[in-house]
C-alpha cells in the first residue's frame, strides 16, 4: 500500500461504541432491485455482498417506513414485519464480508408518485408541490399522521435491529419528507411543526428521538444511528446554509453517530450563492465535526481524492459511483493496486460487477450519468 493512503485505513470508534475498520462507507444509492413487496431480492443481496468486503460500512438504498412513503419502483421496504427475513438475509450478506450494515430509513412525502402509492394523493408538511415538472400537490398531514409517521421510523428501527443490522441512517436529505418539514418551501404550517426555524426542526428531531428510544429499548449491543442532510435548496424560500448549521448543532446535541452530508461534489460551494465557493461539507465539519463525526461524499474516484478529503478534516467519506464501477475499490487501494481501479463502466461488465438487472438498465439508460464505454 502507498504510505500516503494510510489515513483511509485508520479505524474509528463511533460515539455509540461501534468500531469501524476504516474510513470508507458505501454510500446509499437507489437500485430499484427489490421485489414489488419491498423484500430484498437475491440480485440485490449479491450486489451488496460484492461491495462489502473492503468498506467499513455499507448504507443501503432508502427503505420506506410506510406504504405511502415510496419514491422509487421496487425499492427496499421496512414498513412491516413480514420483511424482516429478507432484511436479515441482506444484513448477513453485508456483515459476513466484514462491513457494518446500516439500513437507511425514509418517507418520500410529496415526492411519492401517486402511481406507487395506489393512486393516493401524497402527503407532506404542507400542501405545496415541489418545483418540478408534473409534481403532485400533496395533502397537508394531520397531527395524528405526523405522530404515526414518527412512530413508523421507530418501528422500522426495531425491524432493523431484529434483522441483524448494525445501525440505521435517518434520511433527512434529497427533498424527502424529513427535509420537507425542515424546509420553508414545503413547510408553511403555523402549528408546533412549522413556522420558525426551531419549529421546522421539530419533526426531524422527533424522528431522531423516537429512533434513539427504540434503540435503547430493543438493541442488545451498540447500534449506529446516523442522519443524512442536504445543506441547501435552490427554491425561494428554501433551506439556507445557516439553517443547516443550526440543525447540525441540534443533531450533535442528540449524540448521533454521524452526519452524512449529501452533495454533488465534496468541494463544491453554495447552490444558492455562486459567490460562496466554500465547501458545504467542510462548513459542517467546522461547525460541528468536533462533536459529531461527519461523512463527506461527492466526486471521489481515486485514492488521492479520498485522502485529500480526509486530510481536510472529515471523519469518513462515502463512495457512490466509484464503488459501482469498482466493487473492490478499498481492497485494491489496500493491496497497492490503486492504479488498477476501474473508472469507467464497460457495457460487457454487468455480471463481473454484480449489478442487478434493474440497476444495470438505469445505468445504461441515463445518458451522461456514468462514463459508459
Amino acid at each position: 500500500m502507498n504510505p500516503n493512503h494510510k489515513p483511509i485505513f485508520e479505524p474509528f470508534t463511533l460515539p455509540s461504541g461501534v468500531r469501524l475498520k476504516n474510513r470508507v462507507f458505501m454510500a446509499p444509492m437507489t437500485n430499484s432491485s427489490s421485489h414489488p413487496d419491498g423484500s430484498a431480492s437475491e440480485q440485490e443481496i449479491a450486489y451488496y455482498r460484492a461491495r462489502a468486503g473492503g468498506v467499513g460500512a455499507v448504507v443501503t438504498g432508502s427503505s420506506h417506513v410506510l406504504p405511502d412513503g415510496k419514491a422509487f419502483v421496487n425499492e427496499l421496504g421496512a414498513d412491516h414485519d413480514a420483511l424482516i427475513p429478507g432484511l436479515r438475509r441482506l444484513s448477513a450478506a453485508i456483515r459476513q464480508q466484514g462491513a457494518k450494515a446500516i439500513l437507511q430509513l425514509f418517507h418520500a412525502g410529496r415526492m411519492a408518485p401517486p402511481a406507487l402509492i395506489e393512486g393516493k394523493q401524497p402527503i407532506s408538511a404542507s400542501g405545496v408541490a415541489a418545483e418540478r415538472p408534473d409534481s403532485a400537490v400533496p395533502r397537508e398531514m394531520t397531527e395524528d399522521e405526523i405522530e404515526a409517521t414518527i412512530q413508523a421510523f421507530g418501528d422500522a428501527t426495531r425491524r432493523a435491529i431484529e434483522a441483524g443490522f448494525d445501525g440505521v441512517e435517518i434520511h433527512g436529505a434529497n427533498t424527502f419528507l424529513i427535509q420537507q418539514f425542515f424546509s420553508p418551501h414545503s413547510n408553511r404550517r403555523a402549528d408546533r411543526w412549522g413556522g420558525s426555524l426551531e419549529a421546522r426542526m421539530a419533526f426531524p428531531l422527533a424522528v431522531v428521538e423516537r429512533v434513539k428510544q427504540t434503540v435503547a429499548g430493543h438493541a442488545h449491543a451498540p447500534f449506529i444511528v446516523g442522519y443524512r442532510v442536504s445543506p441547501e435548496e435552490r427554491e425561494e424560500p428554501g433551506i439556507a446554509m445557516a439553517d443547516t448549521l443550526r440543525l447540525v448543532e441540534a443533531l450533535a446535541d442528540r449524540g448521533l453517530d454521524y452526519v452524512h452530508v449529501s452533495v454533488r461534489g465534496f468541494w463544491e460551494g453554495s447552490m444558492r450563492d455562486e459567490a460562496d465557493t466554500r465547501s458545504r461539507v467542510l462548513l459542517i465539519q467546522e461547525q460541528a465535526g468536533h462533536r459529531v463525526p461527519v461523512i463527506g461524499v461527492g466526486g471521489f474516484s481515486s485514492a488521492e481524492d479520498v485522502t485529500e478529503a480526509l486530510d481536510a478534516g472529515v471523519a469518513f467519506i462515502s463512495l457512490a459511483h466509484a464503488i459501482i464501477m469498482e466493487p473492490n475499490w478499498v481492497e485494491k487501494v489496500q493491496n497497492g493496486q490503486a492504479r488498477e481501479i476501474r473508472t469507467t463502466l464497460p457495457r460487457t461488465a454487468q455480471r463481473e460487477l454484480v449489478l442487478p438487472d434493474p440497476l444495470w438498465n438505469m445505468l445504461l439508460g441515463v445518458p451522461g450519468w456514468f462514463p459508459v464505454e
